[in-house]
């Protein structure tokens, strides 16, 4: 069932998004390579602590208040002391905060160092995806058309791998909530967008191959199937009638991020 929130519901999930862009801004700029993930994770917690917010993964039993998927890993990677960041390396941050009982989702890949070219290619290619997926979800639109936005520039003007096997999705009082929000179009439920959704938009996007498979050792982390590295965006956007609002909007993060 489609949760579609009121005023008073999005204003709260508008704080916990405003606190979670400020996470990124005060976060990101201290990752640097030698680094592990556990003590990224540590920064994350150490902040939403000192907000009075909580980890909104710990709803779901994730190992971690961030996860932190690094070059080839997809999505949930499971913060470790034994991963450690290196020079030229993609680290995806997906962070949730739940805040007063109300969840904000976004996730901002960085790029640490000396990073290659068609890696940076890939990131460029994936905030596009994004900005085209955001562009399209807009009340009177359909969930299709945010698919068809995304892989519309990540595969058709790019020729990267748009993952399909996972997907946006409904988020504000849940960390997840219907409707499913693919990236990828292959049928299946299409709602029409409405005023009241509050929607987190993620693009996964693959250098090689779309595919992927669960990391068996961690039982959370996705791996592209073919080794190939990716990049994760992801804003939560509030439907109004007649505008959509990016509630996770995060200006002023640096240029290498």
């Amino acid at each position: 069932m489609i949760r579609l929130k009121n005023e008073q519901e999005i204003d709260g999930i508008r704080r916990s998004c405003h606190a979670l862009a400020d996470l990124f801004r005060a976060v990101i700029p201290q990752i640097r390579p030698g680094m592990t993930t556990k003590a990224i994770d540590d920064l994350v917690v150490g902040y939403i602590k000192k907000i009075g917010g909580k980890p909104a993964w710990y709803r779901e039993d994730f190992p971690g208040a961030a996860c932190i998927s690094v070059n080839d890993e997809v999505i949930h990677g499971v913060p470790s002391k034994h991963t450690v960041v290196r020079d030229g390396d993609l680290v995806s941050l997906d962070i949730g905060i739940d805040l007063d009982g109300y969840i904000s989702d976004s996730t901002h890949t960085v790029m640490v160092g000396n990073v290659r070219p068609e890696y940076r290619r890939l990131v460029q290619a994936t905030r596009e995806s994004l900005a085209a997926g955001i562009a399209a979800c807009k009340a009177g639109n359909r969930i299709k058309d945010i698919a068809l936005a995304v892989s519309g520039v990540a595969h058709d003007t790019y020729g990267f791998g748009v993952v399909y096997d996972y997907c946006g999705h409904g988020v504000g009082l849940d960390v997840h909530e219907d409707p499913s929000v693919p990236n990828v179009w292959n049928g299946g439920a299409n709602p029409r967008i409405q005023a009241g959704m509050v929607l987190a938009i993620e693009p996964m996007i693959n250098v090689g191959t779309a595919d992927v498979v669960l990391d068996e050792a961690t039982g959370w982390t996705v791996l592209t199937a073919d080794g190939s590295w990716s990049c994760h965006e992801e804003h939560t956007v509030a439907v109004f009638s007649d505008h959509t609002e990016i509630l996770t909007d995060c200006p002023g993060l640096p240029a290498w991020a």
